[in-house]
Order: structure tokens, then sequence, then C-alpha cells
């Protein structure tokens, strides 16, 4: 069956594969299939293409490339840095965490006694106070700082530089999740002292692979045990064809100007501008601080957002709710909640999430059919035959 061509506005949750992607994946499957540890000579062959790989995203993100390691992905990375973490100083140092952190972040601190996790506190759109992370880390022994550098549901920057060198300050790893940064803007300007994950499907690669930036102060960081692979740092055979494949995804992402994400930061703008006016009551999360230029959380007045997901992809616009690692779940989003709205607003919130191939036609349809959606919805509930929820 041939795929539905329809407006994807859900690039934060995955990124279809980009056809410079695909091609290095489907040659590699077919050319470079051997365990690049193995003695002989293909073996080889593979290991100096996986090498080259490496070579090639440490150039994009600014680093050496023995400080790049492969993973299966975001979950992966920042799972393994929070238990590097607690095995390197116990259980009786702090974790200090940003509320809005990925659930990958969020519920691998469970394992945290709650009398050593303090949650940095928050400005009103969602950005971690800086202040509140220097006070806590000269109070106390820490034994990692977590800050994401844009958030998946709002996609507001954190003050990435900021918190790097308050950890630099005090000797503190600092662990940055990056996967909603990296292929959007630019991954150089990412502090060099962090561990710096990055997720392939996030930029246009395929599922299943990512990368960790361990920085030199980490070298004593094991994120598995049961081989030599990634200079010891991760245990398991590398998956090659999509380690290729991320490598070519990511140098095209990276292969964008400022001023492309200047004229989609336009055409973002345009959306909002249009919504907010037309649709009284309709507020932007975030909208106050520097965000991704594909990202907009919108909290509408009325209508529970699953509503309008199904309205919208009725007329074949695909859009969310917040981040899908929460798809099915009924609890409020922890990261609007970080926000101060309330648990009825969240359930009134969708994310918008555009990619590069989103043309400006796109985003102009989107306005139409958010419209469109809206004027149906408010005449089902005069009519009686859709739910009010009272603002």
């Amino acid at each position: 069956m041939a795929h539905r061509n329809v407006p994807y506005f859900d690039h934060n949750a995955t990124t279809p594969l980009l056809p410079a992607a695909r091609e290095v994946l489907l040659q590699m499957l077919d050319e470079a299939w051997h365990n690049p540890s193995s003695p002989y000579r293909d073996a080889a062959r593979v290991h100096r293409k996986l090498q080259d790989a490496r070579a090639r995203i440490a150039e994009v993100v600014r680093r050496a490339a023995e400080e790049v390691v492969f993973t299966s992905g975001a979950t992966e990375a920042n799972n393994a840095v929070i238990n590097w973490a607690r095995q390197r100083l116990g259980v009786s140092a702090l974790f200090l965490v940003s509320p809005t952190e990925h659930p990958s972040v969020i519920e691998s601190l469970d394992q945290v006694s709650v009398d050593y996790l303090r949650h940095l506190r928050m400005d009103a759109a969602g950005s971690p106070d800086v202040g509140h992370a220097e006070q806590l880390l000269a109070e106390s022994e820490t034994a990692l700082v977590a800050c994401m550098a844009a958030n998946n549901e709002t996609g507001v920057l954190g003050p990435v530089g900021e918190i790097a060198e308050c950890c630099d300050r005090h000797d503190v790893p600092y662990l940055c999740d990056a996967s909603q940064w990296i292929g959007r803007l630019p991954a150089r300007d990412l502090p060099p002292s962090a561990f710096v994950v990055g997720c392939a499907h996030k930029f246009g690669g395929p599922k299943g692979v990512g990368f960790l930036c361990v920085p030199a102060a980490g070298r004593d960081f094991h994120g598995s045990r049961g081989g030599d692979q990634e200079h010891g740092l991760r245990a398991g055979t590398e998956n090659l064809p999509a380690i290729a494949a991320m490598a070519a995804a990511l140098e095209f992402a990276e292969g964008h100007s400022a001023e492309d994400c200047r004229q989609r930061t336009d055409w973002r703008d345009a959306l909002i501008n249009t919504i907010t006016t037309a649709i009284p009551g309709s507020q932007v999360n975030g909208r106050d601080r520097d965000r991704l230029w594909n990202t907009v959380s919108l909290t509408l007045p009325r209508h529970e957002n699953t509503r309008w997901v199904t309205r919208l992809d009725k007329l074949d616009f695909q859009v969310s709710t917040g981040s899908a690692c929460a798809t099915g779940s009924n609890a409020p989003s922890h990261v609007l909640a970080a926000l101060k709205l309330s648990a009825e607003e969240t359930r009134r919130t969708i994310r918008v999430s555009a990619g590069w191939e989103t043309r400006e036609e796109d985003w102009t349809a989107l306005k139409g059919a958010i419209l469109q959606v809206w004027r149906e919805l408010e005449s089902d509930s005069s009519s009686g035959t859709g739910e009010v929820i009272s603002v």
C-alpha cells in the first residue's frame, strides 16, 4: 500500500527517513554486514567505515572522535549516564534535574532517593533558573546535573551554556539531552564539557540508533559491559548500516543555514499570530523564550486535545497532544505542569512540530485546518453534539 502524502507536523516524535540516509542504509546492509570487531579483511573494511562515520559525526558536534559513542538512542544514553553517576559517587550525592526533562531522565531518577533529588526552579516559560543551580552546586556534593537543550513539548531552549559553566566551576558532570536540538540548531553550539545525547530518528535518520558524546572528564564512564566495542565504553556489536545512515542524515540537517532557520521561524510565527488572533483565549506555551523554529505548544480555549487531533487527522494533518512517550497515558503532561498549567489546560493543548521538508504552504494549510476544526467543534457544542469544557 502506498504511503499517504499528508502534511506531517509531529517531527518531535519522529521524522521520516531522509533519502540520503535511506540510500546509505540500503547500501551498507548489502555491503557492510560483517562484524566490525572480527579479525579478517572484510571486517576491517567495515571497521574503517564505522570509524569514518564516527569522525563525520564528531566533526559536526565539534568533539574528538574518541568522545563519540554509538548507542541505540537517547533513552539508552540518558539511562547510562545517570547509572554511571550513581555508581561513581554512591547514593549520598545530589542529582539536580530540570522538572521538564524527557521521561528517560525523569523515570531513570526514580531509583534515586527523594532526599538526594532536587528539581531546579523554573520560570513561567519553562526555563531553568541558573542561579538556583549555582546555589545548589555550591551547597552540596552533586553527582550530576540534567538539563535538556530543547524541550520536546514546548521547544523552549535550555540555558545550556550557563548550566555548563556552573558545572565546570564545581567539577560536576552535566547531562545535556540534545535530542530535539541536534539536527535543528547547530550542534557546535552545545557545551563541549557536557555529556551530549543525540538521536538519529529525530533528524531524518533510522530508529534505534543514536550517539553520546562523552567528555574527557568522563573517561571512566561505562554504558554497558560485555565487550570492548566503542573504546570499551559501550558493549555490543555496532549497527553500522544505521550508524552510517545517521551520519548522512546529520550532515544533511547541519547543512541548513541560519537564514533557513529564520525563514521557518517566520512561518511558525505566522501560524501563531493567526491562531491566537482568530481564536480568542488560545495561548502559546513558552512564547516569551527562545524556542526551536519548528515547535508550537498551543493551548486552546475549549475542547479536549484528542478531539482536535482526531479532527485534524481527518483533514489529513498530523499533530500530537504532546510527548509521544506519554501517548495513552491519562496523566497530565509533567512539562506543562511545570509551566503551572492546570491539568484541565494540559488536556486542551496540542503540539505542532515541523521538519526541514515542511513547506510554507503546509504551514498555511495547517492554519486553515485549525480554524476549520475550531468552527466545527464550536458548532457541535452549540448544537449539543459535543462536550464543552469550561475555561
